[in-house]
């Protein structure tokens, strides 16, 4: 029952936001989370960022009272802006290697837009 309660409580919480993320809980007794992209290992405590652009971190989350173990958390967010406003002549592109989106004019590539 406890998972349930906290699994609704996190759903309400990221539909505030405006970030894509992904929290997982971990097998009881895990030392490690695995990143579900990568499919690499990390650590409790370590934070990386995985190929697909999202932020993730493993750590130890608040263990119901009922339990000996403490429960391991993962969690992916985007890590990078998506722009939504900017002129009708410019275009949004996405580098996948700095993992952030540019917007330049449709017609120019080397001539940078503003974005609101």
């Amino acid at each position: 029952m406890n998972y349930l309660t906290l699994a609704v409580l996190l759903c309400g919480l990221l539909s505030l936001s405006n970030a894509s993320c992904g929290y997982k809980i971990m097998e009881p007794g895990a030392t490690h989370c695995q990143d579900d992209v990568d499919k690499t290992w990390h650590a409790v405590g370590a934070t990386w960022r995985n190929s697909k652009c999202m932020d993730c971190n493993c750590r130890s989350c608040s263990a119901p009272a009922n339990t000996a173990t403490d429960i391991i958390c993962s969690q992916c967010c985007t890590g990078y802006f998506t722009p939504t406003r900017f002129p009708n002549d410019c275009v949004k592109v996405f580098d996948p290697e700095a993992c952030k989106y540019v917007v330049h004019k449709r017609n120019d590539p080397s001539v940078l837009c503003p974005v609101r």
